[in-house]
Parts: structure tokens; sequence; C-alpha cells
């Protein structure tokens, strides 16, 4: 494994992060940060659409002060990691399963670096997603923790046929590889301002998220592909239909939600045996990206819930 670049200059991370190259049977070049401070075990951090490393500095160097280390990756297709079309802004996957290949590139990773375990799962929005179509394949870990999963895509009802129909056609029509329409091929966080936004109600880390993409913009992706929307549909569907995977499972939630279907997230907690489902007041779609104390709140229930897993 070669090393690979850390932008510690923006990541306010613990020190001593290794980020290395790992591929995918597909060929396809990922990264892999892995910050080996803790004894309890290791968390799996799977990042949500448009994220990259650098982004969950703060949250390795808070699981790391309750005894936990952190392996995390750029999925394809977004960070460092290989882009997917020569259009390097637009969010894309040919088929939804391929992110399968890049968590099995990670533990691969886990298996030659042999982090101590037991292992634990931290899914965030799209990471969620990806996270629990993991756990059905069978992911080593003794419990899960979600934050605001994408288990579905929230929309207006009347639009839902006509992204269903027009992402299906895409294709055929020679236009899966254009964006999304309504969306842009600036990142979010450089183009909606701090007002209103839909990730988080604190002004510090809405900045934080700014000042990264700012200083090193090769990280930034824009609004996702007709072809990621499709199998961003198709995938939540299937796995709607899915029984819930024999993990123990917590699921945090804020209460102002607006990226990702809520009713989806409380079908399938309802038939998730034994599962938590946590809904935190005055919070937006990035739980762990609001203020300290929200932040405190997610990290101490994790860190609690993976300690009562550890046998």
């Amino acid at each position: 494994m070669e090393p690979a670049p850390f932008f510690d200059d923006v990541a306010e991370a613990p020190a001593g992060v290794k980020a290395v190259w790992v591929h995918a049977n597909d060929t396809v070049r990922l990264r892999v940060a892995h910050w080996a401070k803790g004894d309890k075990g290791t968390v799996l951090l799977f990042p949500g659409r448009t994220e990259y490393i650098e982004k969950y500095g703060p949250a390795a160097a808070d699981l790391a002060a309750r005894g936990y280390r952190t392996v995390t990756i750029d999925w394809r297709g977004q960070g460092l990691a290989d882009r997917l079309l020569a259009d390097r802004a637009a969010g894309h996957v040919e088929d939804f399963l391929d992110y399968q290949r890049d968590v099995a590139a990670v533990l691969e990773y886990v298996r030659q670096e042999s982090p101590p375990g037991p292992y634990f799962l931290i899914g965030h929005s799209m990471g969620g997603c990806i996270g629990l179509r993991a756990l059905h394949e069978g992911l080593p870990v003794r419990a899960a923790v979600f934050s605001a999963p994408m288990w579905g895509i929230r929309m207006m009802p009347v639009l839902r046929p006509l992204a269903w129909t027009v992402s299906t056609l895409a294709p055929i029509i020679g236009i899966a590889h254009k964006l999304v329409p309504g969306t842009s091929p600036v990142t979010y966080v450089l183009e909606a301002p701090f007002e209103n936004n839909v990730l988080t109600r604190d002004a510090d880390m809405y900045a934080f998220m700014q000042r990264q993409l700012t200083a090193h913009p090769e990280l930034a992706i824009g609004g996702p592909t007709l072809r990621w929307l499709h199998e961003a549909l198709s995938e939540t569907r299937t796995l709607a239909r899915m029984n819930a995977p024999d993990v123990p499972c917590v699921t945090i939630l804020g209460r102002q939600e607006r990226v990702v279907n809520v009713n989806s997230i409380h079908r399938q907690m309802k038939k998730w045996p034994g599962a938590g489902l946590d809904i935190v007041d005055d919070t937006e779609h990035e739980v762990m990206m609001e203020g300290p104390a929200i932040r405190a709140r997610f990290f101490d229930r994790a860190a609690a819930f993976f300690d009562n897993h550890q046998n």
C-alpha cells in the first residue's frame, strides 16, 4: 500500500493518521485513513455522498477520546478516490453495488493492518445505505450506529414517479452522466449560504467545511448524476424489502432532517428487533457536524453502545 495525501492543514484531526491508497477489485483507486489511538476497538466510519476523509478529522478525535480507533474511506467518485467521469464535479456511480467493492477494499486493509477489535460501524447518509447493505453481506462488526441514513431519498411525492422515469430512461437516451435537474456542479457548502442550509445549525462547523473545500477544491463534488439517482432509488427500494440484519443497531436522526426520507428510516427501525432510534432536537442532517453539545451527545451515545457490545 502506497502512502496517500492527507490535508492535515484543514482536518482538525488527531496526530498520527495513516493515509494510503488501496484498490477495489475492479482497479478503482480509493483512499483509506486510519487513526490508531484507542484500545477499545476500531470503528469503520462510512461517509456520505460528497464527503471525504478530512471532514471526519473531528469525529476521529471524538472517537479516540472515547477509546476507539477510526478507519474511514473516500468512496469511488469522491474525495481523492478515482473519479468515474471526465467531469470531476459530477457525483456518479455505475452500479450502487460497486460501493461494496470499496467496502471489501477497506476490509482488506483492516485484514492487513490488523487494528485491534472488536469492530463497529458508523454510517452517515449514503454511508448508511452502503453500510446497511454491507451488514446484509456479512460485514464483521459487533454493532452499528447510523447517522441520518439514506434508506430513502427525500423528494416531493409528486416528483418520485418522474425521478424513476427520467433516471431509468437516461442511459437509453445517452444522458445518464448528466446532473439531476435542479442540482449544481458546485459543491453544496460553497454554493449555499449558512442561513437555512440543510446540513448543520452550527456556523463554526459550516465554516470548517467551507475552509476545507476552499483550500482543497480537489476534494469537492457537486450534484449527483441521473445514473447515481437511479442506482440509489433502486438500492434503497431493495433494502427496504429485506429483513433487518442480525446486528445491534442505533440510529440517530435530527428532528429537522431535510435530506433523506425520514419515513423510510422509521419503517426500517420498526422492523429491526431491539434497535434504538434517537431523535435530536434542533439538528439538521449532519448530527456529527452540529455544535459541541450535540456532537458530544452523538459520540457519547455511540461509544456507550459500542461499550455494551464488546463481547
